[in-house]
């Protein structure tokens, strides 16, 4: 009996899967022809990747006059704009349905996505201010040692990586070598490489935050301490709704989506070796900001 009832679940989980492969592709097919009446974001979460971008885009999208794409992460302003506008488009609502929403919540709707590794493609900037000028943005920033090391956990559970963080790190640059300009010389390459592997490098944020700095205005740029969000997320979560012009909104639970975090602390003399990298880049990075964000203490 056993095997009998496991052979008849295997065939109709296998048809449950291809119906919903083929719902899927008809609406999103739908959603491509009338990318014509469908909104582009108000903002964007650009950055930087293992720094809480998951759980303040989790947070935003909770609130009733914020409504969600299809997903998350779209990747358009990197490794996916030369799938054109309507392609972008098709993940987002209506202009029927901000209507609806602004009847409802007095005239508040916004709608945007979160993409972490924006900010570190070096096209995205100038590709998000000729698409959308008035865009808001957001960038989240935490001790780039700790962000280093968590996005190191998270490249080894994907099973990408099977070096020792200690290892990866001393090999980062020859693995990176030369694909930055790749995606500067070349505007349909996508670095993997670069973005699985850029532990160090996407930690050096004032290089980064420069180009966005110059392309967009300081009053559309929200720049928030990671820190600071999981200390206080309710805070900061009533910071960003100020910045979107939202109106406040309490969440009832303020809960922590930050994936692969559960790993062994990291050694103290690695941690030492990469104070001493990073002291100068963050030293830089407070005098472009104008604040110290102590990550050297």
């Amino acid at each position: 009996m056993k095997n009998s009832y496991q052979s008849n679940e295997t065939p109709m989980k296998s048809e449950n899967f291809h119906a919903n492969r083929i719902l899927k592709k008809m609406s999103l097919k739908f959603r491509h022809l009338t990318s014509s009446i469908r909104i582009l974001p108000s903002f964007i979460i650009i950055g930087f990747p293992r720094c809480g971008t998951t759980s303040l885009y989790n947070y935003l999208i909770q609130h009733p006059s914020v409504a969600p794409p299809l997903k998350k992460e779209i990747f358009f302003f990197g490794a996916n704009f030369e799938k054109g506008i309507n392609w972008y488009k098709r993940y987002f609502p209506t202009l029927l349905y901000k209507y609806q929403i602004r009847k409802h919540f007095r005239n508040y709707f916004l709608t945007g996505e979160g993409s972490a590794t924006y900010i570190h493609h070096p096209l995205a900037s100038d590709r998000i201010k000729k698409t959308i000028p008035q865009a808001k943005l957001i960038v989240m920033l935490r001790n780039p040692i700790d962000r280093a090391y968590s996005q190191y956990f998270k490249i080894v559970n994907i099973g990408r990586e099977n070096l020792s963080f200690e290892d990866a790190i001393e090999i980062e640059s020859k693995r990176i070598e030369g694909e930055w300009e790749k995606m500067i010389n070349n505007k349909n390459y996508y670095s993997m490489d670069y973005h699985n592997y850029s532990y160090l490098s996407s930690g050096i944020y004032v290089d980064k935050l420069k180009g966005w700095l110059n392309s967009f205005p300081k009053n559309q740029i929200l720049i928030l301490k990671s820190e600071d969000f999981y200390n206080d997320p309710s805070s900061i979560f009533k910071t960003t709704l100020k910045f979107l012009n939202l109106p406040n909104w309490e969440l009832q639970k303020y809960k922590k989506y930050n994936y692969y975090d559960n790993k062994p602390p990291l050694h103290p003399t690695i941690r030492k070796k990469l104070v001493d990298y990073f002291k100068p880049h963050n030293e830089r990075l407070n005098k472009l900001l104008g604040r110290n964000f102590g990550w050297d203490e």
